[in-house]
């Protein structure tokens, strides 16, 4: 190769993406670049179990939609600089979004009212304050980062700078789960 010739990397669309990894859990893509996903590690698995059965409880009792988790798929970009697909530790979608019925397959066809996301020892801050930017961009209304770690969340909403809660702390979502209330203590311990 010459100093004047460039290769440029084809970047995958979603599309060709879901047709391929549509069944597989621990795979992303991000900006048309497929990324591989560490499995949890024993405090992100139970983290991420604990907050989807404390979402999952409330939300039936209410009837107000439905609780995914495992990787769920969401399309977060989409055109140029390359499409996005995340899988979500936990997603909550409202009847509003999605109204009641039959699922279809593949990913979430509306974007989730709220998307947990667990820290695991891999994960940054940057690329997690990243991330949540991206589903907020998507039209996710409430973005959830849970540090098992150091027993904290982080809230992310558009057009505000996140709300840092530690394991005292009593979470609450009433943009998106009016009523819902939770220790931060009680999903981290």
């Amino acid at each position: 190769m010459t100093p004047t010739e460039t290769v440029t990397e084809e970047l995958l669309k979603a599309d060709e993406f879901l047709r391929r990894h549509g069944d597989e859990s621990g795979v992303e893509l991000v900006k048309g670049r497929i990324v591989n996903c560490a499995p949890p590690d024993a405090p992100q698995g139970y983290t991420s179990c604990a907050i989807t059965a404390h979402l999952s409880n409330f939300v039936r009792q209410h009837q107000l939609g439905r609780v995914f988790s495992h990787d769920t798929f969401v399309r977060t970009k989409r055109g140029e600089g390359g499409e996005s697909v995340r899988g979500p530790d936990v997603a909550f979608v409202s009847f509003e979004r999605l109204p009641a019925g039959e699922l279809t397959k593949g990913p979430l066809p509306v974007p989730p009212n709220l998307v947990v996301e667990v820290r695991s020892p891999r994960d940054r801050i940057s690329q997690l304050s990243a991330k949540a930017s991206e589903y907020i961009e998507a039209g996710v209304t409430v973005v959830l980062v849970i540090d098992p770690d150091t027993e904290s969340a982080a809230v992310y909403r558009e057009d505000e700078f996140p709300i840092r809660m530690h394991n005292g702390d009593e979470l609450t979502l009433p943009d998106v789960l009016p009523g819902f209330s939770v220790r931060v203590a009680d999903l981290v311990t």
